[in-house]
């Protein structure tokens, strides 16, 4: 595992660098994206880039283990690590799905007024899936609710309304509480 892998970054001055990691540095920047979008109380920008290294790295590793005997403890150790990176990679995409459900027509939002130059806080396949889930969520209400009223409210767009409602309890797509006290582990304890 001493192989490097190249992943593109965006530079300060607007164009790309490359920049060279190993597997191990590669896993540790997953690892705190992961950390950093569960404890974040808002979507943070995604990392398209990482995945993808991350997704190359797993395949190459799999085709490894195809060529090395089945009988070899070292094959159960990495498919152990292999199945710990999945884990990692599926609970930093899940977290990222959870958020873009809970909080869609503001993510949405946010997105169609970001200004040209700042980078998306989504990729190509959640922005899909955030106009898909809003665009099912919005036929599942009308079915549900709308369509048993009289006709003047049903022609009430049902999202921003939702949306634009303010109370006590949280509503479907209400902004996260940058407020709200968020806990979380050190990474190491310090002694006197």
């Amino acid at each position: 595992m001493t192989e490097e892998l190249e992943l593109t970054g965006q530079a300060s001055d607007g164009g790309g660098e490359e920049v060279v990691l190993t597997p191990a540095e590669l896993i540790g920047r997953l690892e705190q994206a992961r950390m950093n979008e569960k404890f974040a109380p808002e979507l943070l920008e995604s990392k398209p880039e990482i995945v993808e290294c991350v997704m190359e790295q797993l395949d190459h590793m799999e085709e490894n283990l195809k060529r090395v005997k089945k009988e070899d403890l070292k094959v159960s150790i990495h498919r152990m690590e292999m199945e710990r990176i999945r884990y990692v990679l599926s609970s930093y995409l899940r977290c990222r799905l959870v958020k873009i459900e809970k909080f869609f027509p503001r993510v949405l939002e946010k997105e169609r007024t970001r200004p040209e130059g700042e980078p998306s806080r989504l990729s190509p396949e959640e922005f899909a899936f955030a106009k898909e889930y809003m665009i099912h969520t919005e036929a599942y209400l009308r079915n549900v609710a709308l369509k048993h009223m009289p006709p003047n409210p049903q022609k009430v767009d049902l999202l921003r309304t939702v949306h634009s409602l303010r109370g006590p309890t949280r509503l479907v797509g209400d902004s996260p509480n940058p407020e709200h006290t968020i806990c979380c582990p050190p990474k190491l304890t310090l002694t006197p």
